[in-house]
């Protein structure tokens, strides 16, 4: 993690705020990238261009739109979502991030929570390396094997066209298998699958 480049979006109205935690992100000894979002669309359309490794949000820019929240963090799994904390929230709300932080924390404790999330982050990759598929591939492989069609999978796990197909490529990747037909052995072989769900 020390030599790795984090890139972190932000999504925070007040620019006080921003300039103060992005402040915060410089003078650490580790090196991130900080990108301002205005909204959740715009840390979708980032990540066409970096992978976003961490997101934090002000819990306000999502409380009206839970349902738009859990769409994109579906459509980035790989990204660690991150609630910043400086007022009244319900626990419910702040229950869809995978860590909070208050705004009155130190630099190093802020810090520290992002390096931990990121450090979980990328051993979770490592360990998922070759052969082992994360939920969402084994969900697209699922569908894959039903005969779906890149389209149908989109729709059905709500996520984009480009989505579904990097996850195909992860997954020709991990397992070394291209044709459908191999796909369906391995998810057989598996058990990611039962044979006889998929016959009459």
């Amino acid at each position: 993690m020390k030599n790795r480049l984090v890139n972190i979006a932000l999504l925070e109205p007040s620019d006080i705020v921003f300039e103060g935690l992005s402040n915060v992100f410089s003078k650490s000894k580790q090196y991130f990238k900080i990108f301002r979002a205005e909204s959740l669309d715009e840390i979708t359309s980032l990540s066409g261009n970096e992978k976003i490794d961490v997101a934090i949000i002000n819990p306000s820019q999502i409380q009206n739109k839970t349902k738009e929240f859990s769409t994109t963090q579906k459509n980035l799994p790989d990204t660690c979502w991150v609630g910043l904390i400086y007022s009244l929230f319900d626990d419910e709300l702040l229950s869809l991030f995978d860590k909070t932080i208050h705004i009155t924390e130190t630099p190093d404790k802020i810090i520290g929570v992002i390096d931990k999330l990121n450090d979980a982050e990328s051993s979770n990759s490592a360990s998922s390396g070759q052969g082992q598929l994360s939920d969402r591939e084994i969900e697209v492989l699922k569908l894959l094997v039903a005969g779906l069609s890149n389209k149908e999978i989109a729709d059905k796990l709500f996520i984009s066209i480009h989505t579904v197909v990097s996850h195909r490529k992860n997954i020709s990747q991990k397992t070394g298998i291209k044709s459908q037909s191999g796909l369906t052995i391995y998810a057989i072989s598996n058990k990611i699958i039962r044979l006889e769900d998929y016959t009459d």
